[in-house]
């Protein structure tokens, strides 16, 4: 059995068994992502295939990479209309790898992360893929989190506020410089808090590169993956940021050239307003969730670079992060003052 960073393989074969999971033959892991993501491995023996997914072995944070809140979340969707992946097992002690980690069926599909992949889909093709996206984030918010078990998943009242609060917060932890606009960013977000929000189950990261989509059918979402910032809070929120994530200078925060970010998928307006049109939800206070999304994507690129100065990630990528930052602070204060 191979050796792997932050894996046992005969641990997790007992694991497995333990949980009454069939385990026949040979168990074979690999590494299939790493970085500063939390760790992912594929794992399958003769009959079986699963995906097991652990925070980093160092470097950050627990509670950006918190396996039971996406253990808890996906267990819950499993017989919603939300496409997530089957649960199999969860350490949540953490002490079979040193760290908790999920275990959930491997799902077989295409993940359309950079602007490479994205140029194998027709035009029709992204259409579609478009169609499907808009659908499986509504029927996430459509899902009753009472129903299903998630009524203590978060606290929904008060969610955009604390937002606001948080990461303003956070830019205090990670500037590497003195920027106008984030104050004043800050400020006009404080004075326009939406009075009434709806709640729901929230993604948090979605875009198209955090889905499965069918191989033979990119308007299928096979599965919804990366949890790890789900809670209970404000639907618009998700909406705002995966329109968002759409900013052509989201490149540079992600150091590649991404799909998500090409010209060939719909204007973040038009995005927009076929989720309202499939959701049946009204874009209410529409100006601030956009500038909360910019707010909230300028000080992650500015943590990127902040993080890689001090030494804990490398690569002209993450130090040229916070080229990004000036340009979602200033985005977001147009948005929220109705500018074009």
């Amino acid at each position: 059995m191979t050796s792997l960073p932050g894996m046992d393989v005969a641990a997790l074969r007992a694991f497995l068994i333990e949980n009454g999971v069939a385990v026949s033959g040979e168990l074979v892991v690999e590494l299939i992502s790493g970085g500063r993501s939390n760790l992912t491995f594929t794992a399958h023996d003769d009959n079986s295939h699963w995906v097991v997914r652990r925070p980093p072995t160092g470097g950050l944070t627990p509670s950006a990479h918190d396996m039971n809140r996406e253990w808890t979340v996906t267990n819950a969707l499993q017989n919603t209309a939300v496409p997530v992946a089957g649960t199999v097992a969860f350490d949540k002690e953490g002490d079979v790898l040193g760290a908790p980690f999920t275990v959930v069926e491997f799902v077989d599909g295409n993940v359309i992360r950079s602007a490479d992949d994205l140029s194998a889909l027709s035009d029709d093709d992204v259409e579609r893929n478009v169609d499907g996206l808009v659908q499986a984030l509504a029927d996430l918010h459509a899902v009753d989190y009472q129903t299903v078990g998630l009524g203590k998943f978060g606290r929904p009242e008060g969610f955009v506020a604390r937002q606001v609060k948080t990461w303003a917060r956070q830019w205090e932890h990670v500037k590497t410089r003195e920027l106008d606009d984030v104050a004043n960013l800050h400020a006009a977000l404080n004075e326009a808090i939406p009075a009434q929000t709806a709640n729901s189950i929230v993604h948090g990261d979605f875009r198209v590169d955090n889905t499965i989509l069918d191989s033979n059918d990119p308007g299928r979402v096979k599965a919804v993956v990366d949890w790890e910032m789900s809670t209970l809070g404000d639907p618009l929120t998700d909406v705002a940021l995966m329109c968002t994530y759409r900013t052509p200078i989201f490149d540079a925060v992600l150091g590649m050239e991404a799909a998500w970010t090409s010209g060939r998928y719909p204007s973040p307006d038009d995005l927009a307003q076929r989720y309202a049109k499939v959701s049946g939800r009204e874009l209410s206070d529409w100006n601030f969730y956009l500038a909360l999304a910019n707010f909230k994507l300028g000080v992650i690129g500015e943590g990127i670079t902040h993080r890689a100065r001090s030494g804990s990630s490398s690569g002209a990528a993450a130090e040229n992060a916070a080229t990004a930052t000036g340009e979602f602070m200033a985005a977001g204060l147009r948005a929220i003052k109705n500018k074009s």
